[in-house]
């Protein structure tokens, strides 16, 4: 490869074997008579010769410059002298373009008896050289601002960039300190900085700081430093150089993620529209602005819609009416509003129209001037604030979310001398936005909730009687609002024979669809008590119901989810009977009763415990106790009991100590008993029913045994009518001669005995007749040929309800009249 053997010429060895690869470089065997031996793959990369073209032949071929012989006996020589040889040669690739590389040549040594050279070389590249002009523009054209200083920190050159960042000429710069130009550019920390960097060597990257420019006074810009020490030969530190980058728009976008990362935390904490409001305007002052107002719609307010003074074809005539939901000061007691939190508030930023709603843009005024004609004859009153407060720059942002327009949030400067900017109006729209959609979030919330509220209210009885039986008492507590509302019912229904039906139960859940199943049970409760039958047989039919109202719910649901719905309910439902002072009651998964006796004494009675309402195939069962006159009767749900232990057994004991005061008011007793036991809201609503028992006296009812023959119906009807005018009814003594002949006739023709009339006077005139048969009366309408078939038609016609219900014994027809 060398030219130092192009002219030798002789016999030409057989190329060896094998390739070298010691090197990364490009290397080659010659010998000294200029044949290549050897030829590595390094040097088939640099000149494109595969091994079979080059080994055996001569090297000259490879070399691409003339032949220089006295150079080449020179290269020879040293190398036989044992010494090696480096330089530029330009060598030939395969394609025939020049290819200059750095040429190492080995001493000479023996390889099979020939003398060899080993050859190496490496491609040398163009080195770019800097030129002085090219340094200069690089220096002082840079986008990063440097500065040289000396050890006394003072300037000693630094570039365009800089100069035009401080917005101090580099003449007043030089041999002058950084604190003497631009005190106000933390220019003590900076110094402290290159102090330390000259001490310690260890330079200082990307110190960010807040700082004025002469430049740009009116903007504060955010810089980005790096510091270096300057050593010199003797390793001496000789000054300090410094770059700086303006990194505003880094910083701006930084300080934007973070503020609205922090509005995240502390706006829409609650579920409340006028809280999220507030919670806007304090997060903004003083951290954007020294006053912010929030001034929201009625409707959003209200509940009841949103846009309500939009029409289809745009602005109505009216403009929008808003009241003021939120508002903050740095000034205490916020002096520079003119409308209150709750007042209405017309604020439109002159000269803007409900437009500015509408379209959802907001508005900057950099520079407020209140002697704006717009202002003094459009707002004279706020024109007066501004220029007592000083206002001077003023953002006004519509709030929207969900294309939904919810009112204004204006943004307002006075102690901060600073004025808005473009990019402040980025940031306050972020911050509205985040609101917005909290505002909107809340009010959706609460007009679900008061929907909710409302139907659950509604469902709820209205007015509660007992008639003379029973003097009654309820009180509700809805849960928090933040749990939704329950499914906690009760009712008192009057029932046949002056008896009265007590109902409590408990829908499992929260929410509308809870307060929903609430009011179906509660109707079908009754419907079921109206039908007369006893409590256990109720609660099986309830079962029932709740078992259809699960599979239709699984049926919505399943091809959604594909999984099945439970609604599950507890109740217990008792009925008490003034005459024999008895009260009948049974329960599926349901708190026993609390009965408070008329001496105090505090007992909690458990009829059969049944399971809850939806599982299915589990009997109920019936229990009964006794009740003394002036006794009182407790039905509850669990919400009332668990407290903040969740120890119901403990929440029963103080539910009956507080009961035991009974010679208090009972509806006064209800209201203390509930506001004790449940001081502040709980996740569960709660129900409370209370019933004073009273009896009736054996002047208000009597009875006779009926003998099975048609001939006593005279005797009977004479003794009925004796005894309602002895009750002074005269008015109803007919009425009730005939439906005592009817009902005693059809006993003594169709029933079974004993047969048995009874007469009560409560609130009404019932008329009973009690046989051991159980079939029941059916209501005809016979026709005009028939002979018969009108009797239980007429008794309904003549009295305001009758109907039937069986006993263990058989059966008892009924019939009552409304006492004028």
């Amino acid at each position: 490869m060398d030219p130092a053997l192009e002219a030798s010429d002789g016999p030409r060895p057989a190329a060896p074997r094998d390739l070298l690869d010691a090197s990364t470089d490009a290397a080659a065997i010659v010998s000294a008579q200029g044949v290549v031996l050897a030829w590595t793959r390094a040097a088939e990369a640099l000149l494109g010769h595969p091994a079979s073209e080059v080994v055996g032949g001569p090297a000259a071929r490879l070399v691409a410059m003339a032949g220089d012989p006295a150079r080449v006996a020179g290269v020879a020589e040293r190398c036989r002298a044992g010494m090696g040889w480096n330089g530029h040669i330009a060598l030939r690739h395969r394609d025939g373009r020049s290819v200059d590389v750095d040429l190492r040549v080995s001493a000479s040594f023996r390889l099979g008896g020939d003398e060899c050279f080993l050859m190496s070389a490496r491609e040398q590249r163009a080195q770019w050289a800097v030129g002085q002009s090219v340094l200069d523009g690089f220096l002082t054209r840079s986008p990063v601002g440097m500065a040289v200083m000396d050890r006394e920190l003072r300037y000693v050159w630094l570039n365009d960039t800089l100069e035009r960042f401080g917005g101090v000429p580099r003449e007043q710069r030089l041999g002058r300190r950084l604190s003497e130009l631009l005190p106000g550019l933390q220019a003590a920390t900076i110094e402290g900085l290159m102090r330390k960097v000259l001490e310690t060597r260890v330079p200082v990257t990307d110190y960010e700081y807040l700082g004025w420019s002469w430049a740009d006074p009116h903007r504060q810009h955010a810089y980005s430093t790096s510091f270096f020490p300057l050593v010199d030969a003797d390793d001496l530190a000789t000054g300090v150089c410094y770059m700086v980058q303006d990194v505003t728009e880094r910083w701006n976008a930084r300080r934007l993620l973070t503020l609205v990362n922090e509005a995240g935390a502390c706006v829409g904490t609650t579920l409340d529209v006028m809280r999220t409001a507030q919670e806007l305007a304090d997060f903004a002052v003083p951290r954007f602005a020294d006053f912010v107002v929030v001034d929201l719609l009625e409707p959003v307010l209200s509940t009841e819609g949103h846009g309500a003074w939009l029409t289809d074809a745009g602005p109505a005539t009216v403009g929008p009416v808003m009241r003021r939901a939120g508002m903050s000061s740095v000034r205490e007691g916020c002096p520079e509003a003119v409308a209150r939190v709750g007042d209405r508030a017309g604020f439109l930023p002159p000269s803007h129209d409900v437009n500015l709603l509408i379209d959802g843009e907001p508005i900057l005024i950099p520079v407020l001037d209140p002697a704006d004609e717009r202002w003094v004859t459009e707002q004279p009153e706020r024109a007066a604030r501004i220029r007592e407060f000083g206002m001077h720059s003023l953002i006004s942002v519509p709030m929207r979310a969900r294309n939904t327009v919810l009112g204004l949030t204006t943004f307002i400067r006075s102690l901060n001398s600073v004025s808005f900017q473009p990019d402040d109006v980025l940031l306050a729209r972020e911050l509205v936005a985040r609101a917005a959609l909290c505002v909107d979030n809340a009010r959706r919330y609460t007009r679900e909730h008061t929907a909710a509220i409302t139907l659950q209210r509604s469902l709820l009885p209205q007015a509660l009687t007992g008639g003379t039986a029973l003097e009654v008492a309820s009180a509700y507590l809805p849960a928090d609002p933040t749990d939704g509302v329950g499914g906690d019912w009760f009712d008192v229904i009057p029932l046949s024979g002056a008896r009265v039906g007590l109902v409590v139960g408990d829908v499992v859940g929260h929410g509308i669809t809870a307060a929903a199943a609430m009011g179906r049970l509660r109707t079908a409760v009754q419907t079921l008590a109206d039908m007369e039958l006893p409590p256990d047989e109720l609660l099986a039919h309830l079962d029932d119901l709740v078992l259809r109202l699960s599979a239709e719910k699984t049926d919505e649901e399943a091809a959604d989810r594909g999984a099945s719905a439970f609604l599950g309910a507890t109740c217990l439902y008792a009925v008490y009977d003034p005459v024999t002072g008895r009260c009948t009651m049974a329960r599926a998964g349901h708190p026993p009763p609390v009965v408070i006796s008329p001496d105090g004494q505090v007992s909690f009675p458990e009829p059969p415990a049944g399971p809850p309402l939806g599982l299915g195939a589990m009997a109920f069962e019936a229990g009964e106790i006794e009740l003394a006159e002036n006794s009182v009767l407790g039905l509850y749900t669990d919400g009332l009991i668990e407290g903040a232990d969740g120890d119901m057994e403990r929440g029963m004991t103080r539910l009956g100590a507080l009961l035991a005061r009974s010679d208090t008011d009972l509806s006064a007793l209800c209201t203390s008993a509930v506001r004790q036991l449940v001081p502040v809201p709980q996740p569960d609503d709660i129900a409370l029913l209370l019933a004073r028992t009273h009896t009736l006296g054996a002047d208000q009812v009597v009875s006779w045994d009926v003998p099975v023959d048609p001939s006593a119906v005279a005797d009977l009807r004479a003794r009925a009518t004796r005894q309602v005018e002895a009750w002074g009814l005269d008015d109803l003594a007919m009425t009730t001669e005939l439906v005592v002949s009817e009902l005693v006739t059809n006993a003594i023709r169709y029933a079974e005995p004993p047969i048995r009339l009874r007469l009560l006077r409560d609130a009404s005139l019932t008329c009973e007749v009690a046989d051991a048969s159980s079939t029941a009366p059916r209501l005809r309408h016979a026709r005009s040929t028939d002979e018969g078939g009108r009797g239980l038609f007429l008794v309904a016609q003549l009295t305001d309800r009758w109907g039937a219900r069986y006993t263990a014994d058989g059966k008892i027809i009924w019939a009552e009249q409304e006492i004028p």
